[in-house]
């Protein structure tokens, strides 16, 4: 009879394992932004293994950095994307929670391939378009890459026209700073093309067509790509070299001034959502204000707060990577808890908050001080926020902007705050993140219109 019951048991687990396989191909939508995700599981010798696609990006085979599948609960991390998911398998359906840099988004994964909605972008303008479009390439010979782009013209054959170079905001960002479905940089050089401003945007270096290693590069390096990109304008006949100006949308906002400060060729910039204050002190800041927009208790804000600067004062003291790397890692193990968010694999979380954290680029943001470079800025500049930005808070933002570029003695400065937009210069109701991917607008006309005006005043 013992015997009966263990073979039984047995049978029981045998029948309990193959119900759960979990290898294979599974299809999810991020609803909220309508992308497609696949994820293809394997097993290995000491458990899982996947990688991960993205249709409607065109990329394939991710390497997916942690797999595992335990009690019906699969857990995944992309540690270099910042990417987490957690889900429970359900009637062949795997339903939870995806997370990419503090954005949460409900995720449902099929073994059916599933379609995604059409998202309603009513500002993104449509082929054919009413001015000369051309795709190019230049070389930064300084760090040995090549970047790639599109050149806008109001004429093809037409001669001096104005320009702006476009320049995104932190993270890896293709040509038209596409995020959550939305492409702002494609409007706001749609918008300038017709008034009659050439306009080059281009895909970050490492990222898109453009060569390089952006894991490795600091702002600082960035800045190098802006000027190669001005270089380039340079030998165009279409335009007019006198007339060159930047427009910077976030980290971008912080590169602007850092070339116009050391460039003549730079005649005006421009600062969307622009920093005024110290990395380290935007970086608290804004976790602050997102906690508390995402409901988070005051005691809750103050426990993540006093993590969180514990966490930017390691960084900001590093000298090495790797030293920095176990030392977060030392830290997050034990104090931790007031961070991660319910349901989320405490490992999985750590490893990708010292990711997060422990690279060049961080430890360059925090240690910098946009206001010194700031008072070296003798152009004309235009600095715009909108009044719910959590990311770039405005009022923190825009005085310091203002009280740098006075002491260097600029006086050609025009600075503006928008009433009820966000980080992305959408209308909006919170300005949380949340809501940047379920928004139909991609950029306030108003801004836009502010923006174009301006530039028309500057080169008149």
């Amino acid at each position: 009879m013992k015997n009966t019951i263990t073979l039984s048991i047995l049978f029981l687990a045998i029948i309990s394992a193959s119900a759960q396989d979990i290898t294979g191909q599974w299809h999810g939508v991020l609803k909220e932004i309508q992308l497609r995700l696949v994820l293809n599981i394997s097993k290995t010798d000491t458990g899982y293994s996947s990688t991960m696609d993205s249709p409607d990006q065109g990329t394939k085979g991710i390497p997916v950095t942690t797999t595992s599948f335990e009690d019906s609960t699969l857990q995944i991390a992309v540690i270099n994307l910042g990417i987490t998911f957690s889900g429970e398998l359900t009637d062949n359906n795997i339903k939870g929670t995806f997370v990419q840099n503090g954005f949460r988004m409900p995720l449902e994964l099929s073994r059916e391939k599933i379609e995604k909605l059409a998202i309603n972008r009513p500002q993104e303008p449509k082929m054919p378009y009413p001015y000369y479009t051309e795709e190019v390439t230049f070389n930064n010979e300084q760090a040995n890459i090549t970047l790639a782009g599109t050149l806008t013209l109001p004429k093809k054959e037409g001669k001096n026209h104005p320009v702006v170079i476009l320049i995104t905001g932190s993270g890896p960002q293709d040509r038209n700073e596409e995020l959550v479905g939305h492409k702002p940089f494609l409007v706001i050089a749609d918008h300038l093309t017709k008034k009659g401003i050439a306009v080059l945007r281009y895909d970050d270096r490492g990222f898109g067509q453009s060569t390089g290693d952006f894991e490795t590069a600091t702002s600082a390096d960035f800045a190098f790509d802006v000027e190669s990109a001005i270089n380039y304008l340079k030998t165009r006949k279409e335009i007019d070299s006198t007339k060159i100006g930047l427009i910077g949308h976030s980290e971008g906002g912080l590169i602007a001034p850092m070339v116009a400060s050391k460039s003549k060729d730079v005649n005006f910039i421009i600062l969307l959502a622009g920093t005024g204050i110290p990395g380290d002190q935007l970086l608290l800041l804004q976790g602050g204000l997102i906690e508390k927009a995402m409901g988070r208790s005051q005691s809750e804000i103050e426990k993540s707060m006093a993590i969180r600067k514990k966490v930017i004062d390691i960084t900001v003291k590093s000298d090495d990577i790797t030293t920095l790397r176990n030392d977060l890692n030392a830290y997050l193990k034990n104090e931790s808890s007031a961070l991660i968010p319910e349901g989320t694999n405490a490992e999985q979380f750590i490893s990708a908050q010292v990711n997060f954290m422990a690279t060049p680029w961080m430890v360059y943001f925090l240690r910098h001080d946009p206001a010194k470079v700031l008072e070296k800025v003798t152009c004309p500049i235009l600095a715009v926020n909108g009044e719910k930005d959590l990311q770039v808070p405005p009022e923190e933002n825009l005085t310091a902007i203002g009280h740098a570029l006075k002491r260097g003695g600029n006086s050609n400065v025009t600075l503006m705050e928008f009433p009820s937009l966000n980080h992305l210069f959408q209308e909006c109701e919170t300005g949380s993140p949340s809501e940047y991917g379920v928004i139909e607008q991609t950029f306030s006309p108003m801004v836009l219109t502010e923006i174009s005006s301006w530039i028309l005043k500057q080169i008149e």
